[in-house]
């Protein structure tokens, strides 16, 4: 059984058992997280919603708050003298999936 949910703007597909790092939730780590914007739903039949199924909810727990790795941005223009580097790491939470309901 696998669903896809959407939080924070990007969809992910998962299943009972998976950890996926997610856009920060700004809860502490233990907590239970609900997720209730799930796209599809697939048990040998798949479900897709419009645009979301209507009572499906996935669930899970939050493992960590982390921040990513850093990201480069790096402009420059030749035989001009610019450059412009701004680096970048964005905060995320760590995610168990614990069940998927439909």
């Amino acid at each position: 059984m696998y669903a896809v949910i959407e939080t924070g703007g990007k969809q992910y597909k998962v299943q009972e058992g998976d950890v996926i790092d997610i856009e920060l939730l700004g809860l502490d780590a233990g907590q239970d997280v609900e997720f209730d914007k799930v796209l599809a739903v697939s048990n040998g039949e798949l479900s897709v919603g419009a645009p979301y199924v209507d009572g499906a909810k996935v669930t899970g727990v939050l493992e960590e708050n982390f921040r990513g790795k850093k990201l480069i941005a790096f402009k420059m223009k030749r035989r001009q003298g610019y450059r412009r580097k701004v680096g970048h790491r964005q905060n995320l939470s760590k995610v168990r999936i614990t069940g998927i309901s439909a």
